[in-house]
């Protein structure tokens, strides 16, 4: 059954529905008559505000347990931060943990369920843990014989632009890099899924909701929909699109901007030349201008870099959504902090980089004094590979 929709509310509705609200406005299909598990998060939320977990349960699904991503299920933990089990005393259901002592489901936290239901917000790029999670539902899915059903949400980096490295299957395999294809692959949540189903020797079970009114060429700004974050550092969709970029800092010893009110949108350090910098980066969709700010502890930002000490850095902004390459502004702030201040370091002897981006090509590149465009270069024949390989896959 379809529930009618006053005139009112089509008007008020914004032009994405995501997959939550397909589901209420089906009256609860195609869940209803299952028993549940429910990962969902902070963002996991109708354009009006009203938690996943609550929605469905006022359709009168059956959700019998909720299950947690990195940042917990209302996204109030700091990154890598362990996710505690037990019970959620917001909702009061029972609370399994993947982001801890464990990162996929066992048989016992699927025992009694007909399918588990993903509503997470994705950041578009690889190394946003909630992709590598969903990949390890849907293998726990598979081998428990349950349904995984997707609620589709939109990708906010857009579904066209793909750009970075593929993973090298010869480094160890994380949290951060099960995600198939190019750093920024351009796919929703269910398109991923999708995805990987297909390349499964026996495949799940699977069951995507899409949405309704995304067009694969939408900014954020496009969608009508308020930018919830999906977790405590991503408080915008400016910065989820500079994130891809802007976080390769993290595994540098220059402040990607955690301690401070703009995450991702911030870098510097104290030794920092921002004029120097700054000339040297070609960041088309992007500006940077130089400002100061004092990283503070905070429940989100636990001991951030350079805590309580004035770093001159640059501040990003956004010029042009549909232009913008955060990778490639990634790598010209890299190349540019290690070729003007001897101060610059990669954290790990390069390590965490190499886990960021899943291959030690780029970071070794940068150390011999590729170009930018060099470097972008060994990427786009398989990028190009995947642009093809992906078309089955496609909802939109």
């Amino acid at each position: 059954m379809i529930l009618p929709l006053t005139v009112a509310a089509l008007l008020a509705a914004p032009p994405v529905r995501v997959g939550l609200e397909q589901v209420e406005a089906q009256g609860g299909a195609p869940l209803k008559g299952k028993r549940i598990g429910l990962l969902a998060h902070a963002a996991s939320v109708t354009a009006d505000g009203r938690h996943a977990v609550d929605v469905l349960r006022g359709l009168g699904v059956d959700v019998r347990r909720l299950f947690a991503p990195e940042h917990g299920p209302r996204g109030r933990l700091a990154a890598g931060a362990p996710v505690e089990g037990g019970v959620d005393p917001e909702s009061g259901l029972p609370l399994v943990s993947l982001y801890g002592s464990k990162a996929k489901p066992g048989p016992e936290d699927l025992a009694g369920l007909d399918a588990l239901v993903v509503d997470l917000q994705d950041a578009g790029v690889r190394f946003y843990t909630y992709e590598s999670t969903l990949i390890l539902c849907l293998e726990a899915a598979a081998e428990a014989r349950i349904e995984l059903v997707v609620l589709d949400r939109p990708n906010p980096l857009g579904g066209e632009r793909m750009d970075g490295p593929l993973r090298d299957p010869t480094l160890a395999s994380s949290l951060l890099s099960l995600a198939p294809g190019p750093l920024i692959h351009g796919l929703t949540l269910g398109e991923l899924a999708r995805l990987v189903n297909a390349g499964r020797a026996r495949p799940a079970h699977l069951t995507v909701v899409p949405m309704q009114g995304w067009r694969r060429g939408m900014t954020w700004a496009d969608t009508g929909r308020p930018w919830v974050p999906p977790s405590p550092n991503l408080r915008s969709a400016e910065a989820a699109l500079a994130y891809p970029g802007v976080c390769l800092l993290e595994a540098t010893n220059v402040s990607e901007g955690r301690g401070t009110e703009d995450p991702f949108l911030l870098l510097g350090a104290p030794w920092m030349k921002p004029d120097v910098v700054r000339l040297d980066v070609s960041a088309p969709g992007f500006a940077l201008e130089p400002t100061r700010f004092t990283p503070r502890d905070a429940a989100v930002a636990l001991a951030p870099k350079y805590r309580d000490r004035e770093c001159q850095g640059l501040r990003v902004g956004v010029t042009d959504p549909g232009a913008a390459r955060p990778y490639a502004l990634g790598l010209a702030l890299l190349g540019a902090l290690r070729k003007h201040h001897p101060e610059f370091r990669f954290s790990r002897e390069g390590a965490g980089l190499d886990g960021l981006l899943g291959t030690r090509r780029v970071r070794e590149g940068l150390e011999r004094g590729e170009s930018v465009d060099a470097i972008l270069a060994l990427d786009a024949p398989a990028r190009d590979s995947f642009a093809k390989g992906r078309k089955p896959a496609l909802l939109y």
